[in-house]
C-alpha cells in the first residue's frame, strides 16, 4: 500500500483513493504549476493553423501569453508575446498574417522571425545595443512537433517530445493516418470556462462509466434512431507511458471515417464505402477497420485530449483557480474530405461535442456539482477510483485510465517535493 497524502493505492485489496483536498487547495495548484505545467510537454497548436508564411495565432498556455507563427522562411516558431522593452503585448490579435509585430506602446518592431528590426529614436541607444540578440523576441525554451501537433516545454532539460509521448504515438497515428492529404483544424476555437478543478475534466475525458447516466438524453436519441440496436458495443482501456491513457470502443453513431448510419441517408453510403476502400488500400484491412470502426478518447498528460469519436475534437484546459478552468477546443478533419462529409462531421461535432451539444453541458454540470460537493470534504475526504482494479483487462467503464493519470500526477508532485 502506498499513501502520499493525496493518492492512496492498495493493490492487494484493489483500492485506489484520491484526497479531495487535491481539488480545492491553492497550495496544490501552486505546486502543480511548478511540478507539472513547468516540466511537462504542453500542446500549443496544429501545423494546419499556420498554412502560409506569416500566419500566426496568439494563445495562452499555462498562464503564458504566446505567439505561434510560421515565418517568411516557412519555419514554425513560438515566442513569448511580450515586448523586450517594457513588456506590452507585441501582438494583440487572436490570429492573422503578418511579416512584423509592432508594440503599440513605444513602437518597437520585430520581424516574424522574432528579430528586433526597428526602434523609434534608436539613435539614442548605444551602437551595439542588440548585438547579443537579447532584445529580440524571447523564444520558448522548447518547441517540438509530432505529426503536425506542436508542443512546448518550459524546461530546457526535458526529454524529447517523442520520448514523452511514448506509446501514445500509436493512437495519434490512428487519428492522423485517417487523412490522405493530412489533418487540419476546422474553423476557429471554442472557448468556455467551467467552475471546477481542471483535473475533473481530465478524468471525465477518458471516463466511459458516466456515459449511460450522464448522457441519458443522447442515448435515448440514439435508441430512437435505431442505432443502439444495430451495434454490439465492445471496449478496452489502456494505461500508456508517462501518465497518458486511452479508451477504445465501438459505437452506434456515424463516423465520417468510416461508419455509415441510416440517419445520414442512402446518398452518404457510397461516400463512406469509398473512404473505407481507400483506407484499406493505404493502410491494410486490419488498421483500416480499427480506424474506421473504433472510437478513441486519448489523454496526453496532463491536459490534452484528442477525442476521435463521431467527430474529432482537440481540447486543452488550464486552471484559473482551484475551482475554475478555461477550456479551448477545436474540430479536426481530413483536408481532402468532400463538402458533404465535412458537413456531416461538423454536425456530429456540434451535436455532441460542442459547448451547446448533447454531451458538454451534461459534463459541465456534473463537474461543477462535484466541485460543490467538495465543500463537504470534512465529512467525506476521499474520491474512489477503484473500479476494475482487480480485473486483468479493464474496460472503458472501469477506471484504469484515471488511475494512470493520478499515478503520474502523484509521482511528479512527490518526486519534486523530495528534491
Amino acid at each position: 500500500m502506498t499513501d502520499s497524502g493525496y493518492v492512496m493505492e492498495d493493490k492487494e485489496r484493489g483500492l485506489f483513493k484520491v484526497a479531495r483536498t487535491a481539488f480545492v487547495s491553492q497550495d496544490v495548484l501552486a505546486w502543480e504549476q511548478q511540478r507539472i505545467f513547468e516540466r511537462c510537454w504542453l500542446y500549443l497548436g496544429h501545423d494546419s493553423e499556420l498554412a502560409k508564411p506569416g500566419d500566426f495565432v496568439t494563445r495562452a498556455v499555462a498562464g503564458r501569453n504566446l505567439i505561434f507563427n510560421r515565418d517568411r522562411n516557412g519555419a514554425v516558431n513560438a515566442f513569448y508575446n511580450t515586448c523586450t522593452h517594457r513588456g506590452a503585448f507585441v501582438c494583440r490579435e487572436a490570429k492573422g498574417n503578418a511579416r512584423n509585430f509592432a508594440c503599440f506602446y513605444h513602437g518597437w518592431v520585430y520581424s516574424d522571425e522574432g528579430k528586433l528590426i526597428d526602434q523609434p529614436g534608436k539613435e539614442a541607444y548605444c551602437a551595439n545595443f542588440n548585438d547579443s540578440g537579447s532584445s529580440n523576441l524571447a523564444r520558448l525554451e522548447r518547441l517540438e512537433n509530432y505529426r503536425g501537433f506542436y508542443f512546448i516545454n518550459f524546461d530546457r532539460t526535458a526529454i524529447s517530445l517523442e520520448d514523452y509521448l511514448g506509446n501514445a504515438r500509436t493512437f495519434i497515428d490512428l487519428v492522423v493516418d485517417q487523412a490522405e492529404a493530412g489533418m487540419e483544424i476546422i474553423g476557429g476555437t471554442q472557448q468556455y470556462a467551467i467552475d471546477a478543478n481542471w483535473k475533473l475534466l481530465t478524468e471525465n475525458s477518458v471516463d466511459g462509466y458516466h456515459a449511460m447516466s450522464t448522457h441519458a438524453t443522447y442515448m435515448d436519441y440514439l435508441a430512437n434512431s435505431g442505432a443502439l440496436a444495430r451495434v454490439r458495443m465492445k471496449s478496452g482501456a489502456h494505461a500508456l507511458d508517462n501518465g497518458h491513457a486511452v479508451i477504445e470502443y465501438s459505437s452506434p453513431w456515424g463516423r465520417p471515417i468510416a461508419q455509415w448510419v441510416p440517419t445520414w441517408g442512402e446518398e452518404a453510403k457510397q461516400d463512406v464505402e469509398d473512404i473505407k476502400a481507400r483506407l484499406i488500400a493505404r493502410t491494410g484491412a486490419e488498421k483500416a477497420e480499427r480506424m474506421g470502426s473504433l472510437n478513441r478518447n486519448l489523454l496526453i498528460f496532463p491536459n490534452l485530449v484528442i477525442n476521435d469519436v463521431m467527430a474529432i475534437t482537440v481540447r486543452t484546459f488550464y486552471p484559473l483557480s482551484p475551482d475554475r478552468m478555461t477550456v479551448n477546443a477545436w474540430a479536426m478533419g481530413p483536408r481532402e474530405e468532400s463538402a458533404a462529409m465535412r458537413e456531416r462531421r461538423l454536425f456530429n461535432f456540434l451535436e455532441f461535442l460542442g459547448p451547446g451539444g448533447f454531451a458538454t453541458p451534461d459534463d459541465v454540470e456534473a463537474l461543477e456539482m462535484c466541485q460543490r460537493g467538495y465543500q463537504n470534504l470534512r465529512g467525506v475526504a476521499w474520491n474512489d477510483i477503484s473500479k476494475g482494479m482487480t480485473r486483468d483487462k479493464p474496460g472503458t467503464n472501469d477506471e484504469l485510465q484515471m488511475r494512470a493519470f493520478w499515478q503520474q500526477w502523484n509521482m511528479l508532485m512527490t518526486a519534486a517535493a523530495a528534491e
